[in-house]
């Protein structure tokens, strides 16, 4: 029964790649022109509260949308690294990142990063993770393994969409909804025993929660609508 679901489990994965693969170009022009998404993107980075030469770390960087505001916040001497699971994604990512000589592309899972505790022996001084922890099968103990990489006085930052608790958030939520489920493979179920917006809901909420228990300093925003749900936090 373990070897099933290891199979099963590793077929989900290879799905997953292939169609965020697949998707790679689409991901890439939302991530970079949507309204709005470009600003937080840079709030997030600062909120990451770098200095120059810091190393910082993005889990699940996607196309690298985040990763030129990370550089500016690093300069010429930090170090900025990217992980990633799908291959044609990170190829975007690379390409977008080319000219800079101190941001590195790094193909691994979010919760098991290729390094630990440091990176090239130098102590990692921030975690930023953007649209992630929702498909992470257990949120919290990634944030965990996240807040643990950079130890005490360290900082985590996450950024996720949920649904808006503005009084407008009804007709906003109706977008939201279809949206998750057209960008959670697969995309041809109608009905769902388990609503995904829901289920997206409950994990971001978990994380986040995760990451204030973890936290001595927390800073929590909404953008976009209410549906952006931005957390930092300087650990404990």
């Amino acid at each position: 029964m373990s070897s099933v679901r290891s199979t099963l489990s590793r077929m989900e994965t290879e799905t997953a790649q292939e169609f965020y693969g697949r998707w790679a170009g689409l991901y890439d022009l939302i991530a970079r022109r949507t309204p709005g998404i470009p600003a937080l993107r840079r709030r997030a980075a600062a909120a990451c509260q770098l200095e120059p030469g810091d190393t910082v770390v993005e889990m699940g960087c996607g196309t690298g949308a985040n990763l030129p505001y990370l550089r500016e916040q690093v300069g010429h001497h930090g170090t900025v690294v990217g992980v990633d699971f799908t291959g044609p994604v990170l190829e975007r990512a690379r390409e977008l990142t080319s000219e800079y000589d101190n941001v590195h592309v790094v193909r691994g899972d979010a919760t098991q990063p290729p390094f630990a505790p440091e990176v090239d022996d130098t102590a990692v001084d921030a975690v930023l993770a953007t649209f992630v922890v929702g498909m992470l099968d257990d949120p919290g103990a990634a944030v965990d393994d996240w807040c643990d990489l950079v130890g005490p006085d360290g900082n985590v930052v996450l950024a996720n969409a949920a649904r808006s608790q503005e009084w407008y958030a009804l007709p906003v939520n109706a977008v939201f909804r279809a949206i998750v489920i057209l960008s959670t493979p697969p995309t041809t179920k109608f009905r769902y025993e388990n609503e995904p917006h829901l289920h997206l809901d409950a994990k971001i909420d978990a994380a986040h929660e995760h990451l204030r228990t973890r936290s001595a300093a927390i800073v929590d925003e909404t953008h976009v609508f209410g549906v952006v749900r931005l957390t930092g936090a300087r650990l404990e």
